[in-house]
């Protein structure tokens, strides 16, 4: 008698184990506070504040550096939440037990505070944290089954974490088919040794298992052939994806300047130093003479006897007439043309917007990836302010019609002349 294994329960294991496989890649529903703005507006503002504070170091639904974000007001207030965001510390030191084991979870690893943040940003945040860039995992399975796992994205290009699960999705596909093809042989064979066969079938039927063989077929050769040149072609768009990038680079400078101190204890304006910021195309590296403006008077750090030997290296720079060689930390290529006075001076931008927290700063470090594609989605997301501005009056009358807000891609922010020329 046949064994009472059919060939039906194993197409059915299969086929149950694919769906679960696809249905666990990532998904997972929550339900946000009923107080956080669910409005297109807010979403695409909160978009905004994400994409320059939170996207280094977090998703929505997948956990990266920190944990996914999505849920955030489901598994706790509203309020704590943006005191969290806010001042992560003073919330752990209140003692709160969820955000002290959320903290112990990921290492002790420390958020930057965001203090600068107002609560309409923090609305807006929360907003597209719960509800921006959803997608349906029903539609993204049958996605990630029918066609490969295609992904699209603001960005415009394959994040590597998609590459990764993508070949991960094919291997293991691939074991999938294997194990059941061996699992229709086997019940064939026990099938056909019952039958009445010739000696040439019967031979056939019987021959052991070879692995040399199996290695050394044309089809494993063009299996693992496949599999070298994906992880191949993976590891060289990884690499390309990487060039000119330099987020998280905080060279040692020649004086060990603290902005944490300077910009945040002491709360100096960065305007002070950087005085070109509001009137020309570069922020301007301070002079020693700006730096003695302070310095003639302050000597040492906290009332400290003595000059501090950092200071010494001002009054050096001073008395030999030479300049301090800060190492430069943000460098666009010559390709590109930004101008601060247009950001800053007319279009409001906050420095923290492509500086990150530089209040918070010891070292000061690259914050954003001031690629391209991290430039164009500001540029898609920001809306531009033109209240008591008569240059734009023609402008907002041609937009008057639109159901969005003016932004700066209306006004030929996403021309390739306006960066590249």
């Amino acid at each position: 008698m046949l064994s009472k294994r059919s060939l039906v329960g194993v197409r059915l294991n299969f086929h149950t184990l694919a769906v679960l496989f696809f249905m666990l890649i990532g998904f997972q529903a929550f339900a946000a506070d009923p107080a956080v703005d669910s409005s297109d507006e807010a979403v695409a503002a909160g978009k905004a504040v994400y994409n320059a504070n939170c996207k280094t170091c977090h998703k929505l639904d997948q956990k990266l550096i920190g944990p996914a974000l999505r849920g955030a007001t489901d598994r706790q207030p509203v309020e704590l939440v943006k005191s969290f965001i806010k001042n992560s510390q003073a919330v752990i030191a209140s003692g709160n037990e969820y955000y002290s084991d959320l903290y112990a979870e990921y290492n002790n690893t420390v958020m930057i505070s965001h203090e600068f943040l107002t609560d309409d940003e923090l609305n807006n945040l929360l907003a597209y944290i719960e509800y921006g860039d959803t997608v349906d995992p029903a539609a993204a399975a049958a996605t990630a089954g029918g066609e490969g796992g295609a992904v699209t994205g603001a960005g415009g290009g394959i994040p590597n974490e998609y590459l990764t699960v993508i070949l991960a999705v094919l291997v293991v596909v691939l074991l999938l088919i294997l194990i059941v093809l061996g699992l229709i042989i086997s019940v064939l064979t026990k099938y056909l040794n019952k039958q009445e066969l010739d000696e040439d079938d019967q031979e056939f039927i019987s021959q052991k298992f070879n692995l040399g063989k199996v290695l050394k077929s044309d089809g494993f050769i063009i299996i693992v052939t496949a599999l070298v040149v994906a992880l191949v072609a993976k590891t060289a768009i990884d690499g390309l994806y990487t060039v000119g990038v330099q987020q998280g680079y905080a060279p040692t400078q020649p004086i060990a300047y603290s902005h944490k101190l300077h910009a945040g204890t002491l709360e100096i304006e960065c305007q002070y130093c950087h005085t070109g910021v509001e009137i020309g195309k570069s922020a301007n590296i301070p002079s020693p003479n700006i730096c003695m403006n302070c310095h003639a008077y302050v000597q040492n750090v906290q009332g400290a006897e003595g000059i501090s030997p950092e200071i010494q290296k001002i009054y050096d720079a001073v008395d030999n007439n030479t300049p301090i060689e800060w190492v430069r930390v943000h460098n666009l290529p010559d390709l590109a043309y930004f101008n601060h006075s247009q950001h800053v001076k007319v279009g409001g931008i906050e420095c923290q917007t492509c500086h990150g927290p530089i209040q918070e700063m010891e070292v000061v470090g690259q914050h954003s990836a001031l690629t391209m594609g991290w430039c164009i989605d500001c540029h898609r997301q920001t809306e531009i302010s033109t209240e008591g501005n008569a240059y734009y009056d023609k402008l907002v009358q041609i937009h008057v019609d639109s159901k969005d807000a003016l932004k700066v891609k209306d006004i030929g922010g996403l021309e390739c002349a306006k960066c590249h020329y």
